[in-house]
């Protein structure tokens, strides 16, 4: 396959008239050699269907034609469709889409039914399709989460985001946050790739990094209990220099005793704060708060 020759982004700009909207944490990933690493990270097959989120002025878009059977293409700034149609006039197998990703259904998108395996139960309405996008900072975790709690989940994520995020998505237990454990009771994430702010135009002020997310077949908290573990979760992260134990009473609005009585049950220390605990540890946690009532 012949690789394809870069785009010009600074003078598509200029030829339609256009300027990068700050607004919307416009920078456009235009450096080969930093698409190349993206393109690396997914491994996208040619049986494969793509939704891409942001695709911008197609930079991207374009070796993601070449390599998946269809890609979807869903960009929410209007003024960049003509330029964009443009560039991609040559690759049949792009649709375009206007919209807000977050206002839409990622499985309509993409709802093909030869995509569909054959397995049973819940694995039979996944989708094989993949995401891969260039999101801004501002809504990085509202579309993880969009992405991870869709009613067809991709079966994985490659995402372009600040690196200091990318690190918050991957940290251990002894440095979690609400982002790491929302993205983490889904699916593994791996950080594949830094690219410096060079790589972008305009050039942000920090560098990005790549990230990976292969999901798991189902999720680690069993998905009847997800929504009591997520507010468990957010308790515990509401008042981070707080206990558990009184976090967690602030926060579900239970008396501090109660709060140290399910911990100690679960075989956790009251005295530790949410960000030390591990998945497993959330589990016994949230099953105690279920079986209970």
């Amino acid at each position: 396959m012949q690789p394809l020759p870069p785009l010009n982004v600074p003078a598509l700009l200029r030829q339609y008239a256009l300027r990068p909207d700050k607004s919307l944490g416009q920078n456009f990933l235009v450096d080969e050699s930093a698409l190349r690493k993206v393109m690396a990270a997914a491994e996208v097959a040619n049986d494969e269907d793509v939704l891409e989120i942001g695709p911008g002025l197609g930079s991207l878009t374009r070796h993601l034609a070449t390599a998946a059977r269809s890609v979807v293409a869903v960009e929410l700034d209007a003024r960049l469709l003509p330029a964009l149609q443009d560039v991609l006039s040559a690759c049949t197998n792009v649709s375009l889409v206007q919209g807000d990703i977050l206002l839409l259904n990622p499985a309509h998108l993409v709802n093909r039914p030869d995509t569909l395996d054959e397995r049973p139960d819940s694995m039979a309405a996944r989708l094989e399709y993949l995401v891969v996008a260039n999101i801004p900072y501002y809504i990085t975790s509202a579309l993880i989460r969009h992405l991870l709690e869709a009613e067809r989940q991709p079966r994985r994520l490659i995402l372009t985001v600040q690196e200091e995020v990318a690190r918050r998505i991957c940290s251990a237990p002894g440095d979690m946050s609400l982002l790491s454990l929302s993205v983490q009771v889904y699916g593994q994430p791996s950080v594949k790739a830094h690219i410096p702010a060079g790589a972008f135009y305009p050039a942000p002020k920090v560098d990005s990094a790549v990230i990976r997310i292969d999901l798991f077949p189902e999720p680690s908290i069993p998905s009847p209990w997800l929504d009591t573990f997520f507010r468990l979760a957010k308790a515990g992260f509401s008042q981070k220099r707080k206990t558990l134990r009184n976090s967690l009473a602030g926060g579900m609005g239970w008396k501090a005793a109660q709060a140290a009585e399910i911990l100690q049950s679960a075989g956790i220390d009251p005295q530790r704060r949410a960000e030390s605990l591990g998945l497993d540890e959330w589990r016994r946690v949230v099953e105690i708060v279920v079986v209970s009532g």
